[in-house]
């Protein structure tokens, strides 16, 4: 039977969640752009990209400001350079919504306005040695080359209490630990809260919607326990494949296989020998 990929769900997290919040958007671009204290809430637009099919691109977080910049922003606790793609790629569809948007038309002789990109990633987890502050995707993905397209990837990861970029990545930090003292559990998302609140991390935000992040944060660990389950029933369905051809082979014994295939016990050979046979 064909295994069916779970679809990746549109959820919430405490990223999106915290942004959503316009007050909280705005400390964003200033920590980003702390030379513009002219800008209000009034001038930040959300364009983030929202789909209804859950198996479409998203990204975490854009918005414009005053209709002159638009800015994308990631967060990632794993270090991979393919965010740089998954960037360009939300770019696109961006401006593409952008454009459809304002009603320019791309074919007519008249230039068309568009905002300028700024690109970011906001990286929580283990830092690699010597991390670059800007990616790119000429520097990492073709040794420097001049290519028709590129896009570069502004990389944040500093901790820093006095800025809101810097107090998520402490947040994630602190969380971090958390869930290797306590494992998956509601005792560690209470513990996260509770060490951010006293060191005047996010305070305003996890004491207004302290209720509502315990629910994201352990609505991420069911989604993670099912899709460590998914993998685990494709591995042994892999397995049992594998198995099922050396037997129908007969070259090797059961020991011999148990051996070679470690996740599948005797017993269970055994019974899968004694199905094959039935079936012969």
């Amino acid at each position: 039977m064909a295994q069916n990929t779970p679809k990746r769900k549109i959820k919430d997290s405490v990223f999106t969640n915290l942004f959503q919040d316009k007050k909280y958007l705005l400390r964003l671009y200033k920590a980003l752009h702390p030379e513009d204290s002219n800008v209000t809430e009034e001038d930040i637009k959300d364009v983030t990209i929202k789909h209804i099919l859950v198996d479409a691109d998203y990204n975490d977080l854009g918005f414009s400001v005053g209709g002159r910049l638009v800015i994308l922003v990631e967060s990632q606790s794993t270090w991979t350079l393919n965010i740089i793609i998954r960037a360009l790629m939300y770019l696109i569809q961006t401006y593409h919504d952008f454009f459809k948007r304002t009603k320019q038309n791309l074919y007519g002789s008249k230039k068309v306005n568009m905002p300028k990109p700024e690109l970011y990633v906001i990286f929580t987890g283990e830092k690699p040695k010597n991390p670059p502050d800007i990616i790119s995707l000429s520097k990492d993905f073709f040794d420097g080359e001049k290519i028709a397209v590129d896009v570069e990837v502004k990389v944040l990861f500093q901790e820093d209490e006095n800025n809101i970029i810097g107090q998520y990545i402490i947040f994630c930090k602190v969380y971090n630990e958390q869930r290797k003292k306590h494992g998956q559990t509601k005792k560690a998302v209470t513990e996260t809260i509770r060490i951010c609140k006293d060191r005047n991390i996010l305070k305003e935000y996890l004491e207004n919607k302290e209720q509502e992040v315990v629910d994201i944060m352990m609505t991420l660990f069911d989604d993670e326990q099912i899709l460590e389950a998914y993998a685990e029933d494709i591995k042994n369905s892999e397995a049992r494949k594998t198995a099922e051809k050396l037997i129908r082979k007969g070259k090797m014994s059961l020991d011999e296989i148990a051996d070679c295939i470690p996740t599948l016990t005797f017993d269970e050979l055994k019974k899968l020998e004694a199905e094959i046979m039935q079936l012969a």
